[in-house]
């Protein structure tokens, strides 16, 4: 494929409206938590008719808003979630509130080995997030720890859903016993009020709705 690659190791947890964020220093190399960032995302999510690339662990949206706002193809692989990146094309407008953004010619083009079009609404998810980048003593990124608070639709089905979660992302700088790292922020998270997440993604998540 062909645009922005990165591999996204991470570890989200169901947590109530009440639960307060722990104090991430407890983590191992952690020093520093910057202050916060507010984000407004907006992401919409296409397929097949028939689920084509849900059904292979490929996931396709353009999202609005954040550091990261474009087209993003993402695959599940044992090694992580490979993640691919092409910013917005102003040629291709936002959509309306119920027609599907119309897919760039290279992101279609980097989706035909799992499926081709025409592709249609699949979810829409809509995140209030809070984003704070953990930091060791030279004050490189061991990770990224966001609060999210989410509204999800299927648009197959009509459902809606709203939740809240953590999401806690390694870094340039985490460190190498990374099993130690999220079992410490497990901890953390468990001691806060929280669980693991049920669903390893916001769009699986939806999609069960």
């Amino acid at each position: 494929m062909s645009g922005a690659h990165s591999i996204e190791i991470e570890r989200a947890y169901d947590v109530d409206d009440a639960a307060v964020l722990p104090d991430w220093t407890a983590l191992p190399g952690v020093v520093q938590v910057d202050a916060p960032e507010v984000r407004e995302l907006d992401a919409r999510y296409v397929d097949t008719a028939e689920a084509t690339l849900a059904h292979a662990g490929v996931a396709v949206r353009r999202r609005e808003g954040g550091p990261d706002a474009g087209w993003h193809i993402k695959a599940t692989r044992p090694d992580g979630r490979h993640e691919w990146h092409w910013p917005l094309d102003a040629t291709h407008p936002a959509p309306g509130e119920d027609t599907a953004p119309a897919v760039p010619h290279e992101v279609a083009a980097a989706l035909a080995a799992y499926a081709s079009g025409p592709y249609l609404p699949l979810a829409r998810i809509r995140n209030h997030r809070i984003a704070h980048l953990l930091r060791d003593a030279a004050g490189d990124v061991v990770a990224e720890v966001v609060d999210d608070h989410v509204i999800a639709r299927n648009e197959r089905t009509g459902a809606e859903s709203t939740w809240r979660e953590w999401e806690v992302e390694l870094g340039p700088t985490a460190p190498a016993d990374t099993a130690a790292f999220f079992a410490a922020a497990d901890a953390l998270v468990a001691a806060a009020g929280g669980r693991v997440a049920a669903s390893d993604s916001k769009l699986a998540r939806t999609l069960s709705l």
